[in-house]
């Protein structure tokens, strides 16, 4: 049934012209100071204030729960769950509905933020309070923005000025649990809008000393509790735009980002001390400039463009043992990323009637990537490797008003990737002594389609369905990386597809609104790996073996109970089932899906009993979820559930300057998203805002 709907809509959608809706870029007109070129297609109303949308999250709310990272932040919206990659690599990962950091794409001001290596983002690296808005698509996200959404698509959208003047600036203190220093925030913006021009420029900063464990932590050999071992972590963002809008419809911008990371990784509480990897990131930069426009091309025609240029630097140094001090040893190493992309879209969105609206858009993205490693104790360098791939999407989107009260669209997309240059440095499969040699070179393709009906029967209800079958294509690392020794290249590796079903809607009655969606999600020829006959005991090879079924529903709640309290709520259930197909010659690993609990909430008030005091309690919590331990061979087992309480009290001195005070984990709870890895415990901030 699934594939017939499919080739229905994939049908129908080229058998029409497709076509955008209104402004699908630009949602909204009481969030002024998003940046609009960089929004990304969502269906939904954007919250205002410390509301948490469904698909959205304001600055303010972000603000408001002290949420200073991407993963922190994106965890408020209902089906988006943060979790902690453990290991050596200490990093803040996101599941959009059970997809994992593969399957959505990131992007900041729609401009995807890719590495081409092996994409493995730390969301914890992406800073927040620049943010205008951030932006979550579950399960559809439209053909229009971009190959790659497999399973939906996370945009940061950064701030624009809204006055002639705006000056901006925020200083926090950040205290442990025994209220000693544990580190600062500061961010700072000004910004100016003129009649026909507009320029910005902010600086955003992170610095954590330490954070603590909680004081039920029980000590082991590797960690005697207090402050988390090696938990220090420094983060950095520059951001600046001038823009020209030469009138009511056209805009030109031109963007230039950069952030600067440098992190430790702690070590798993319980693990012998033998196997426990030191690692540290000594840098991890991001650096990007692109142009983005909008014109009108007549009354029914538009035309936005993105062009841009991204460049991505890490090193990762491993050391002797955990004084990091020394590299003499074989298990010691430095190994350098060097990756630049640029690239570009082209969107085109004609209105041929009041009820039509078609849009078709092209994408190209060349990436290429750099990496050597220097090993020890030789100290030898390798020589630089070289990987070039071209990425490709044309995509077509037909909205029409079937009725005043009753939308369709249609959509769908082609996408195709060739690599050009794949370089190794070692043994090549064929034997012989170690040098440069080449992977087999081997293109893809994919087909993408989609559809979504709404209703809305009145202004303050809508009801939708909608179906979305995407693919993502698997990143160098799955088809070529070794991993050590313990993995075999798989050049002819295909495409993840999942199939995304949705219904859902949302209700207002008075001051309270009510959203709701039930979900499904097919997933096939997913990558597992496996070990094939003849393979060392020790070795695996990733092959598209695996199916999956998602599902589960969300629930919204957002209600102003009185001029003074506002309240809400947002809870996600999510099951999720995954199964190996058996293969002649094939041993299949014991495997279960990790990281994302069955039961997911969040709940909070903004309370203002007079003027200038404002208090937000807010409580999330969490169900089990499924972890898996370093042994050979692995052990899988559920975590503990977990209720997390934060409180904070903001007061306004005057209408810019305001100081707020408040504490994370209030009851110092004690819980581990992933196996020998447990979370903070209570700890306290102070903060101070002026806004101009």
């Amino acid at each position: 049934m699934r594939y017939a709907l499919t080739a229905v809509m994939l049908l129908a959608s080229s058998a029409m012209p497709a076509f955008a809706q209104d402004t699908p870029h630009a949602p909204n007109d009481q969030q002024d100071n998003s940046f609009r070129l960089g929004e990304i297609v969502v269906n939904g109303v954007l919250p205002q204030g410390v509301e948490i949308g469904s698909e959205a999250v304001g600055q303010e709310a972000i603000y408001k729960f002290d949420r200073q990272s991407l993963d922190e932040a994106a965890s408020l919206i209902p089906g988006v769950t943060a979790g902690n990659s453990g290991g050596s690599r200490n990093e803040r990962l996101l599941f959009v509905r059970g997809f994992d950091r593969f399957q959505v794409p990131v992007s900041i001001d729609g401009i995807r933020v890719y590495l081409p290596a092996d994409n493995r983002l730390d969301y914890g690296r992406f800073l927040t309070p620049d943010v205008a808005q951030l932006q979550v698509a579950k399960g559809y996200a439209s053909v229009l923005d971009g190959p790659g959404a497999m399973g939906g698509a996370v945009n940061l959208v950064t701030r624009k000025p809204t006055k002639a003047l705006e000056i901006e600036g925020r200083a926090q203190l950040n205290l442990d649990r025994g209220v000693d220093y544990g580190g600062y925030n500061a961010f700072g913006l000004i910004g100016t809008r003129q009649d026909r021009w507009y320029a910005q420029a902010s600086y955003t900063i992170n610095d954590t000393d330490h954070w603590d464990l909680p004081g039920s932590f029980t000590p082991t050999a590797n960690e005697n509790g207090g402050a988390r071992d090696f938990s220090a972590t420094r983060d950095w963002r520059v951001n600046a735009k001038v823009g020209f809008t030469p009138n009511a419809t056209d805009e030109y911008s031109l963007s230039y980002t950069r952030q600067e990371g440098e992190k430790n990784a702690p070590l798993h509480t319980t693990d012998p001390i033998s196997t426990q990897r030191n690692w540290s990131w000594p840098y991890w930069n991001i650096e990007s400039i692109y142009f983005l426009s909008t014109t009108a091309l007549g009354d029914r025609a538009t035309l936005r463009t993105r062009v841009y240029r991204n460049t991505f630097n890490n090193l990762l140094s491993a050391f002797d043992d955990r004084t990091q001090t020394t590299q003499t040893r074989a298990r010691a190493f430095n190994s350098y990323y060097e990756d630049e992309s640029w690239g570009g879209s082209a969107e085109v969105a004609l209105r041929p009637t009041d009820a039509d609206r078609l849009s078709v858009a092209f994408h190209y993205r060349r990436d290429q990537h750099y990496e050597f490693q220097q090993s020890f104790p030789t100290g030898f360098t390798e020589p630089r490797q070289r990987s070039v791939e071209d990425t490709y999407s044309i995509a077509g989107e037909y909205a029409r008003d079937l009725t005043p009260t009753v939308a369709l669209t249609l959509g769908a997309s082609y996408d195709w990737r060739n690599l050009s240059r794949a370089k190794e440095y070692g043994t090549p499969p064929t034997g012989g002594a170690a040098r440069i040699f080449s992977y087999p070179l081997r293109n893809a393709d994919a087909w993408n389609a989609q559809g979504r009906i709404e209703w809305k029967p009145v202004e303050s209800s809508r009801v939708y369905g909608s179906i979305s079958s995407r693919a993502r294509f698997p990143t160098l690392f799955e088809r070529f990386s070794t991993q050590f020794g313990t993995a075999a290249s798989n050049p002819g590796l295909k495409a993840e597809r999942a199939t995304n079903y949705e219904l859902g809607g949302s209700h207002s009655i008075g001051a309270l609104t009510v959203t709701a969606a039930l979900f499904y999600s097919d997933i096939d020829n997913a990558i597992v790996a496996v070990r094939p006959a003849g393979f060392p005991a020790n070795t695996a090879q990733r092959r598209n073996l695996g199916s999956a079924d998602y599902y589960g529903a969300e629930i919204g709640i957002v209600a102003r109970v009185g001029p003074t309290l506002d309240v809400g709520a947002n809870y996600t259930h999510i099951k999720r089932d995954f199964a190996i197909s058996p293969q002649t010659g094939v041993v299949i690993p014991a495997f279960a899906l990790t990281d994302v609990p069955s039961d997911k909430g969040f709940v909070y008030a903004s309370w203002r009993p007079i003027p200038r005091l404002e208090l937000t309690p807010s409580v999330e919590f969490a169900s089990n979820r499924t972890t898996v331990t370093t042994a050979s061979p692995p052990v899988y087992y559920r975590t503990g559930s977990y209720v997390r309480t934060d409180v904070r009290a903001d007061f306004a001195l005057t209408e810019q300057l305001s100081m707020g005070i408040g504490a994370r984990n209030l009851f110092d709870e004690y819980y581990t998203l992933t196996d020998g890895f447990p979370e903070a415990g209570r700890s306290f901030f102070a903060v101070v805002r002026a806004r101009y």
